[in-house]
């Protein structure tokens, strides 16, 4: 079942697939991604779990709202928490991709009595310095700014070669093609008001809050991406009963290049709970 939503006043696309009666495991893509994104993934799920990938603020095919105030954190969690209520998932497995990640640790902290266990794939709690967090506010301006002004094209050429992605570059053809095209249908708008409304400077940080989270916790990075693993590590160390796996062979986005394996860690994880 795919189908718009409406929220709070946006309308979120959303995907549901498997009966009702199985364990249930929301999606929640990053930055540039839409619910696409998992489609591997989820159909290595078939069967045994009940997905619902969903399509976040300003991406893919959900609502593109004119004020970058309406993509901010608090934002995002009222929706998602209104929108859980409107598709009755009471309790639920909460998987989030880097953008994806940092709304559901986020949700997690503000709603932890709805997520069973939560699975943050490449994603940071916010930054904690100050002065961290103005400095990427002002980049995430002007790479905002050239969005709007240069087109959704030419910002994807650009951030198809940043090096957080240069292991994709080893993906077959068709893949790779398939990631960019879904980078190509997104908004300009919806990507600018994403950068300025819930961008990592914009966000406040959730390092504080990290001891509050009582609900199991999976942290997966991938072994070439050095920054992330850096920053998941910390998040284990301050929270020692949380797991953390470094995949090999794999860079920021684990489930894009090896989703067969990213599957078989949700499930091998869900069942060891």
């Amino acid at each position: 079942m795919s189908e718009l939503i409406p929220v709070r006043g946006l309308s979120f696309y959303v995907e549901v697939e498997g009966e009702p009666q199985l364990p249930e495991v929301v999606f929640l893509h990053g930055f540039t991604g839409t619910s696409a994104t998992w489609r591997e993934v989820r159909d290595e799920l078939q069967g045994k779990y009940r997905t619902i990938a969903i399509d976040l603020t300003g991406h893919g095919k959900t609502t593109v709202p004119d004020k970058p105030e309406r993509y901010s954190m608090e934002e995002q969690i009222e929706d998602l928490e209104a929108l859980f209520e409107q598709l009755k998932l009471d309790s639920f497995y909460l998987v989030g991709y880097s953008m994806g990640g940092r709304i559901s640790l986020a949700y997690t902290v503000r709603y932890p009595k709805r997520v069973q266990a939560l699975i943050l794939e490449s994603a940071s709690p916010g930054l904690v310095d100050e002065q961290a967090r103005t400095e990427r506010r002002a980049a995430d301006k002007a790479l905002a700014s050239k969005i709007m002004k240069r087109g959704i094209a030419s910002f994807v050429d650009k951030w198809e070669s940043i090096p957080l992605f240069e292991s994709q570059k080893s993906l077959p053809e068709e893949k790779r093609q398939a990631i960019r095209n879904e980078r190509l249908q997104q908004s300009a708008t919806g990507l600018a008001n994403s950068l300025l409304g819930i961008g990592t400077g914009s966000q406040e940080s959730y390092w504080e809050a990290l001891h509050s989270i009582q609900n199991p916790v999976l942290l997966l990075t991938g072994e070439l991406d050095a920054k992330f693993v850096a920053i998941a590590q910390e998040m284990n160390d301050r929270s020692p009963a949380w797991r953390h796996i470094v995949v090999s062979g794999a860079g920021h986005a684990i489930h894009v290049e090896k989703p067969r394996l990213f599957a078989t860690m949700i499930m091998e994880y869900l069942q060891d709970l």
